[in-house]
């Protein structure tokens, strides 16, 4: 039954208010053993304004999906990774609705940089597929991905690409008006969830603040058949507040914000013992922009930031003393434990100038240089001391990208970017085959001090076409240090269900990749498509050993019959090449609108030197639709295939393919100059397609959801 607009609005105010007492109010509608554990364009010009390097330096030559508001409200996704789910290139983890992390072009984790307005993300999603993001898409303006070379402009670590999560929590310019902001709310059928987000910005002479909160309640989601995805509930908000002064050359600006989440781990043991994850972030960011006017340097820019996340993991002592529904769903039975949890300090910081452009014998320079430094400090309580010893990592860099004028139509770009990096934890002694000799004897562990200096260059070229089409190529070589988790995880892995084994002798990874794109963003056909190839020597890769284990590594042995598979990370050369290509073309005119179709098809191929396939590579995926749009209503119809994956890694299990069908219809009425209001319904899994999620550690055990209806309310002011 179709709700009013006037009581989803109002459930949006409920939704929002209920920021701020949710732990208190949360305790006792999840039940004592909580208490107990405390018209948008589909092929937008490249934009990365929040980003430290410009527009202007990026031009085009990097392929950079973009996701404006519109589209980022109206998906049902519960996390950062499931918006960008169906994007070409770009799949995400699933490991749990409250916790999905994006992979680009098969490469995840560690290799995919999270930021939000250029900001370190300061989370530790990277340590484990259970680990919640903590940038909500609700409090997003716009997401951008930037893959290829371009990457290594935000590091090494950032070797397959970058998230950034662009909102207004640092206003770096004058609005329109005194007052302005938006509120959304949305309910869908498929958690019986609802979800918030209201943020405004107030003008005072050169001073501009800025204000904003969200919110989420989900249940267990629904999945095909009329079943429940059991332990799938999620429980979010956030709110933030900022300032800054903006003058004729600049602005300096501060914000600080707040994340909240509590969610459920589904599928196998985590389910049934009612696994959670309680997580909070604290973050302080500040901005600052100079422009000189004369001299030397154009742009004097600078950020810095500081968060503390935190979170535990929560689950029964024992599986079958659970009972109950799931996440807000009522009363829970069993005792509950708080099996142990992540801390992570980290600061960032980065300067940056912008010299005036060079006259050359060859044509003009424009380009940038500057240092930056991130710190991170990990730690573990509880029984996360076993799986990963407190560590700490320091990254120093300077980095310069400089842009080369030929001709009106053809520009030549160069960076190059150098760091020192340096890891401190500790790990075990594991025996070879990673099986215990002697099951009553204890695992030694040895204090590690590692450091690296990965050196990264890249190089690309654009040439303006006909028709207003662009060709780009660019090459690239980027070293990468390992991670903390990569080096020195040790141990058992409650809501993730693994077993990691980390390996601190590993050197460097190296990649070697180029890449072919053609682009035309305006007129009635619009297309963007790149082609890959990347060589990998000493490609750091995770996977399954075969074996399984119990809490201690003395438990460990051949076969799946224990409690947690076991994972172990090693060092291979690979191979990865692929395609990524999105067009849409606008047919005719029909009544006052635009009829069109659009298609899109991606696919990456990933083996290692001599013989053998990465694990959890995306298959091959394909589809289209059909659009209409005018000034007010916006509608279109999607149908995404994803093939079969057959080509397995070790100890993996085929993956079957699904289709997926998805439709929107939104009106936007104006209620006067400034005002609007927007009601959209939009459907995603229409078919009530079985999907499983080759990338997701849980494939075997956890569906995505099924058939859902989501209703969308938006009023601008």
């Amino acid at each position: 039954m179709m709700m009013s607009s006037r009581s989803m609005l109002l459930a949006t105010v409920a939704v929002l208010a209920s920021i701020g007492t949710w732990p208190n109010a949360s305790a006792q509608e999840l039940g004592p053993a909580w208490q107990d554990a405390s018209p948008s364009i589909s092929l937008p010009p490249v934009s990365v304004t929040a980003s430290p390097i410009t527009t202007d330096q990026l031009g085009s030559f990097v392929p950079v999906t973009t996701l404006e508001r519109e589209q980022i409200v109206a998906s049902p996704a519960r996390n950062l990774g499931d918006v960008l789910f169906t994007e070409p290139g770009i799949t995400s983890s699933t490991f749990a609705p409250g916790a999905s992390r994006p992979i680009i072009r098969g490469l995840e984790g560690v290799r995919v940089r999270l930021q939000e307005n250029g900001f370190l993300s300061g989370d530790v999603s990277a340590l484990g597929e259970d680990h919640v993001v903590p940038l909500d898409p609700l409090a997003a303006e716009r997401v951008e991905v930037v893959r290829g070379p371009a990457a290594l402009r935000w590091g090494s670590q950032a070797i397959g690409g970058v998230v950034n999560v662009i909102n207004n929590r640092i206003p770096t310019a004058l609005p329109d008006r005194a007052v302005q902001g938006r509120i959304s709310g949305g309910w869908n059928s498929g958690s019986r969830g609802w979800d918030g987000v209201g943020t405004t910005d107030v003008r005072v002479g050169n001073w501009v603040a800025h204000f904003d909160m969200f919110g989420r309640y989900d249940s267990d989601y629904r999945i095909p058949g009329g079943r429940r995805q059991e332990n799938s509930g999620v429980r979010t908000d956030g709110k933030s507040a900022g300032l800054s002064y903006i003058f004729s050359q600049g602005f300096v600006g501060t914000s600080v914000s707040h994340f909240r989440s509590l969610y459920e781990i589904p599928g196998g043991e985590e389910a049934q013992a009612r696994t959670a994850l309680r997580a909070e972030q604290v973050r302080w960011s500040t901005r600052a922009e100079y422009r000189p006017g004369s001299g030397p340097v154009q742009r004097i820019s600078g950020w810095l930031g500081f968060s503390k996340y935190r979170h535990e993991e929560i689950g029964a002592e024992e599986a079958d003393e659970l009972g109950g529904e799931g996440l807000g769903a009522g009363q829970l039975a069993g005792a509950r434990v708080v099996h142990g949890g992540f801390r992570n300090s980290s600061w960032d910081g980065r300067i940056e100038l912008q010299h005036v452009p060079i006259n050359t014998g060859l044509g003009p320079l424009s380009g940038s240089f500057g240092v930056s430094v991130e710190q991170e400090r990990i730690r573990t309580t509880g029984e996360f001391l076993e799986f990963l010893p407190p560590s700490r990592t320091d990254r120093y860099a300077g980095y310069l990208f400089e842009e080369l004028t030929l001709t009106p139509r053809l520009r030549l770009q160069a960076a190059g970017r150098v760091e020192f990096n340096r890891v401190v934890g500790a790990t075990g002694d594991f025996p070879q085959g990673n099986l215990p000799l002697d099951p009553d004897a204890e695992l030694a562990t040895t204090g590690q001090r590692r450091t690296y200096t990965p050196f990264s260059v890249s190089l690309g070229a654009l040439y303006d076409l006909p028709w207003a089409m662009q060709a780009r190529v660019t090459g690239q070589h980027v070293q990468r240090a390992p991670s903390a988790a990569e080096l020195f995880s040790r141990g058992a892995h409650d809501a993730s269900g693994t077993f990691d084994i980390g390996n601190p002798n590993l050197r460097k990874e190296r990649a070697t990749s180029v890449e072919l794109g053609l682009s035309r963003t305006t007129g009635s056909t619009r297309f963007d498509t790149s082609a890959f190839y990347s060589s990998f020597d000493g490609f750091i890769y995770r996977t399954l050993t075969g074996n399984s284990c119990g809490e201690e590594f003395s438990s460990c042995a051949e076969g799946n019959n224990g409690d947690f598979l076991q994972t172990a990370y090693g060092q291979r050369n690979a191979r990865f090449h692929g395609l990524e290509a999105k067009a849409e073309q606008d047919l005719f005119q029909l009544w006052d609108g635009t009829l069109g179709v659009s298609g899109r098809y991606d696919f990456v191929r990933a083996r290692f030197e001599g013989g053998g396939n990465l694990p959890r590579i995306p298959p091959h995926r394909l589809g289209g639709g059909v659009f209409w749009r005018d000034g007010r209503i916006q509608s279109s119809i999607d149908y995404l295939h994803a093939f079969n994956q057959n080509r397995l890694g070790e100890n993996e299990t085929p993956t079957k393919g699904y289709d997926l069908l998805n439709a929107r219809i939104g009106y936007t009425a104006r209620l006067d100059d400034v005002r609007s209001a927007n009601l959209s319904i939009i459907g995603t899994n229409l078919l009530d397609s079985d999907i499983r999620n080759v990338a997701s550690f849980k494939k075997d055990e956890v569906l995505l959801p099924g058939r859902t209806v989501r209703f969308l309310v938006t009023v601008t002011f």
